[in-house]
């Protein structure tokens, strides 16, 4: 089970993300998205439209698929710590 001020941390990360008006770079978000969808046990395949995109979404996934849902919610909220946050 995963710690209650954890997830709170987490859920505060992502809500920054998505408020976050600056650009990204590309490698930096699908490092996001992979610690997202493993904190979130969302194993579905990417939905995007383009191919391209669905195989970037796949393969950072597949390196980071050897993580728990705790260890990528610690990474993401240290991803947008020292990558985002610094900035502001």
């Amino acid at each position: 089970m995963i710690d209650e001020d954890l997830n709170n941390k987490f859920e505060e990360a992502v809500n920054f993300v998505n408020s976050y008006t600056d650009p990204m770079p590309a490698d930096f978000l699908l490092k996001l998205y992979a610690y997202y969808k493993i904190a979130k046990k969302n194993f579905n395949h990417p939905g995007s439209k383009t191919p391209l995109i669905n195989a970037f979404k796949a393969n950072a996934l597949i390196q980071a698929k050897n993580i728990s849902a705790e260890e990528a919610m610690q990474n993401y909220i240290q991803l947008v710590d020292t990558e985002l946050r610094q900035t502001d």
